[in-house]
């Protein structure tokens, strides 16, 4: 069997890490250590620069001499060192546990601009966690188990074996600090790792292998659910900031069983957990056919039918009563989700009636919530519209209106980005003119 190193490094060359920030989730037990190990022996060939990050949940009385283990062996490598605190007291369950774990990890790659988060995941969490998934009666995409990579978390330890990393770790120092909860029973995974595992492995002793190929099953099935919502023309599968998107109507053509697996792939891509009741709803949403209505899902997100497509996403929450003057800093003015940046700049030939960028005349401007009853005169229209109407034209769905910006001069609606420009305050071709650049951040 090829070295650890050399399997890592299949599985980082797979999942394309090279060239930026890599966050190293280091637990200061054996797994974390070899992949910290690891990991320095990768970097330099991939210019990855590495940042070592610790998270002490306080469950342990010994929670603080394993940080301070952590923190030596960055040191003695020269890598940045971060801990977070949890303080999440003795009777803290795994999912609360390991909730906090991910936020605090989220947030450091957030802070140190990396561009991934690498865990050390190995081959017999795998088998437990498919076995935990199906106790706990987890689908089809569920028991495909954990993926070498998932947005910007990399595991590329699973196709290392416990065993293997174990006697690796015995040769660092300090020397690896083994948790004690990780075989208690009173948790599901220790449950399942220090008294269901060997119990299955003495009557089937290959039931390992067999739980990885039947794993492996289930991701191929997943992965060509994936591949029917993405690569299917009728479809039109198109992604967003906040989820993703398919046509409506094409779905009518597929039995019930495809329906719900491709609404289930949906939910995937666009990062949410849909399952049976989720799924369920989205289909009565879909028998309904009415433009505009939404369904609630779990963790926030919402399925919608908006213009003839079926959408599941995270709704922004936005305050719908900001106001702000807009100046010419460097970075910008923030206001409800958006960015404007101001720049003097000739005006171009012609003024474009849509998009996120406009010229307008110099001049005082404000930016502020739509409100019912804004009208605009469109540039190269006839007359004035209400606001409401040109979202509509434009296809803007209903739930983002209220938090969407208009912008005002001297009174006077003079462009709503992405949506219509008025013929007010339009520079001459060439003139002195602010061009104002809107991005909608999140």
């Amino acid at each position: 069997m090829t070295s650890i190193e050399d399997r890592a490094a299949a599985a980082l060359d797979r999942t394309a890490v090279a060239d930026g920030v890599a966050v190293l989730a280091v637990s200061g037990g054996p797994d974390s250590l070899v992949l910290l190990d690891t990991m320095i022996g990768l970097a330099p060939a991939r210019r990855l620069a590495l940042v070592v990050a610790h998270f002490d949940h306080g469950i342990h009385p010994e929670s603080a001499a394993v940080a301070e283990r952590c923190r030596q062996h960055a040191a003695r490598h020269d890598l940045p060192f971060e801990l977070g605190h949890g303080a999440l007291g003795p009777d803290c369950g795994e999912t609360k546990a390991r909730a906090a774990r991910l936020r605090w990890l989220e947030s450091v790659r957030v802070a140190r601009q990396a561009r991934w988060i690498v865990t050390a995941h190995h081959e017999d969490d795998q088998v437990e966690t498919v076995l935990m998934r199906f106790l706990r009666g987890s689908g089809p995409a569920g028991l495909a188990g954990i993926g070498e990579r998932r947005g910007e978390w990399i595991r590329p330890f699973l196709t290392v074996t416990r065993p293997e990393l174990l006697e690796r770790a015995s040769t660092l120092d300090p020397p690896a600090w083994v948790d004690p909860s990780n075989l208690d029973p009173r948790h599901l995974r220790g449950w399942i790792r220090s008294q269901v595992l060997p119990l299955l492995e003495a009557r089937l002793p290959t039931v390992r292998r067999q739980v990885l190929e039947a794993r492996q099953a289930f991701a191929d099935d997943r992965l060509a659910w994936d591949e029917l919502l993405t690569g299917t023309g009728r479809l039109d599968y198109r992604p967003d900031r906040r989820g993703g998107s398919v046509a409506a109507l094409p779905l009518n053509g597929y039995s019930s069983a495809v329906v719900r697996a491709l609404i289930k792939a949906l939910g995937r891509r666009a990062g949410l957990t849909v399952g049976r009741r989720q799924v369920a709803r989205v289909q009565m949403l879909l028998a309904q056919a009415s433009t505009g209505r939404m369904v609630d899902l779990s963790g926030g997100a919402v399925a919608a039918l908006e213009f003839g497509r079926l959408r599941l996403f995270r709704p922004a929450r936005h305050p719908t009563d900001y106001r702000a003057v807009l100046s010419a800093q460097a970075s910008g003015t923030e206001a409800g989700g958006w960015r404007f940046v101001l720049t003097a700049e000739r005006a171009p030939p012609r003024v474009p009636r849509g998009g996120l960028t406009t010229w307008i005349v110099p001049a005082a401007l404000t930016v502020r919530a739509w409100r019912e009853g804004d009208r605009i005169r469109p540039l190269r229209g006839r007359g004035s519209r209400l606001v409401v109407r040109c979202m509509q034209d434009g296809k803007l769905p209903r739930h983002d209106r209220p938090s969407w910006p208009v912008l005002e001069a001297e009174s006077e609606v003079v462009w709503v980005p992405g949506v219509c420009r008025s013929d007010a305050m339009v520079p001459e071709p060439g003139a002195e003119a602010l061009r104002i650049d809107a991005d909608p951040s999140s």
